[in-house]
């Protein structure tokens, strides 16, 4: 099997997306000799800021001597990036090798797994088959009935900021939202909140306490932010000080105090990890098309918000760096995300939109997105593709303008393209 033929083969057989459900699974990994017991693991769920604090820890860790591995989702330029060994993606032969490996137990199943599923099993096996020293788990959606959740109780559980998303799969309210994350919850684990959410928290800890777990909150009143530009940020936390993170959106501190709330709780399990290894980890940390900044002259930025929790942080970074200014905005979204509440948080900032189609069936069109900002009073005008869009806002501000593009991770990578 080639590596296209893999790919062709992962995303083509007629399985259903997003079937939650833990059974399919675990009787895939059960035929593959359950790989996932070989593995110590830390899982992290929540509505926005997973990938940002698996980037920050892995990048510890790996700088502590840990063979680390990385899985999320989705991807923003290649397929291999979901799965990673020190932050190397997959090679395209070993991909193709494991599909081919992994295909014939899946088509013996009388209930195909989905293409999450067959992911999640393929990278077991390659985490495995590597003798990863610990594996930074991203859940895809939710908790509870994630594919992720197959594994036994690790190392710690990570729930990061929580926000209404999701919520034909997962439930209405922010309570059921919290309940299915909370399903990554195990009895006698350890497990570390972003918290701050008064919905959210009481459903955390009553889990806790009936799951018999610990429960770690970040102190954001400990951060003492320091200096900040479009090259990143510093802070000072708890006994560490002056870190430094290239991560620029003003909401990566939160993030970051959750991550060394988790660096404390891995201490106290025995992993070494210095005070040398956090920092310099969280200043090597790289993680693309989060309030990233792709060009200076004028300054491009993409990020991939896609939610109203995730573009409000948005748009505080935005004022934060820019106080006063308006900015052009490249835009796309999925049709069954709550659009009104997005345009909402950044109609006030911007200029002018150019609206573009993300490459996804749930996208909704440009055209249909422009309607929504010009009934809002803002002026907007639909593109063709992504890269029409990016060329139009460059050229619209100039050399000393700010242009951003948001709204769904997957134009994200389209707009890199643009840069590279």
């Amino acid at each position: 099997m080639t590596y296209n033929e893999a790919l062709t083969y992962i995303h083509s057989i007629c399985w259903k997306g997003s079937k939650l459900g833990l059974e399919r699974t675990q009787e895939l990994l059960q035929k593959l000799g359950n790989p996932q017991k070989k593995l110590k693991f830390i899982h992290i769920a929540g509505t926005n800021g997973k990938g940002s604090c698996a980037a920050m820890l892995s990048s510890i860790l790996e700088e502590a001597g840990y063979l680390v591995g990385l899985y999320t989702s989705p991807f923003i330029n290649r397929f291999n990036e979901r799965m990673q060994i020190d932050h190397q993606n997959i090679p395209d032969d070993e991909l193709a090798e494991l599909t081919d490996y992994i295909r014939p137990f899946a088509d013996s199943m009388a209930d195909s797994p989905t293409e999450f599923e067959l992911i999640t099993a393929l990278a077991m096996v390659y985490f495995a088959r590597h003798n990863c020293d610990i594996v930074v788990l991203e859940v895809g959606m939710g908790g509870a009935l994630d594919s992720t959740n197959i594994i036994d109780t690790p190392e710690a559980a990570v729930i990061m900021a929580m926000g209404l998303d999701h919520v034909k799969e997962l439930g209405p309210t922010m309570a059921d939202i919290a309940s299915a994350k909370a399903g990554i919850i195990k009895s006698g684990g350890d497990v570390v909140i972003y918290g701050g959410n008064p919905e959210a928290d009481p459903v955390f800890e009553q889990v806790c306490q009936e799951k018999g777990a610990r429960l770690h909150k970040a102190d954001f009143s400990a951060i003492v932010p320091g200096p900040f530009d479009l090259d990143g940020q510093s802070f000072s936390y708890g006994g560490w000080q002056d870190l430094r993170i290239p991560l620029v959106g003003v909401y990566q501190m939160r993030n970051a105090a959750v991550v060394l709330e988790t660096v404390k709780v891995l201490r106290n399990k025995g992993w070494n990890l210095s005070d040398k290894a956090v920092a310099d980890g969280l200043r090597h940390t790289r993680w693309p098309a989060r309030f990233e900044v792709l060009r200076r002259d004028p300054v491009f930025i993409v990020d991939g918000g896609h939610n109203p929790h995730g573009i409000r942080a948005t748009a505080e970074s935005l004022q934060r760096l820019f106080p006063g200014r308006k900015f052009t905005f490249v835009t796309g979204v999925m049709a069954d995300k709550d659009v009104e509440s997005i345009l909402g948080l950044i109609v006030p900032l911007a200029e002018q939109f150019f609206t573009v189609r993300p490459d996804n069936p749930r996208a909704m069109s440009a055209e249909e997105l422009a309607r929504r900002i010009q009934a809002m009073g803002v002026k907007a005008t639909p593109c063709a593709s992504v890269q029409e869009g990016v060329a139009k806002a460059v050229e619209a501000e100039g050399k000393d303008g700010v242009a951003c593009a948001l709204g769904s991770l997957y134009m994200s990578g389209d707009v890199r393209a643009c840069f590279q």
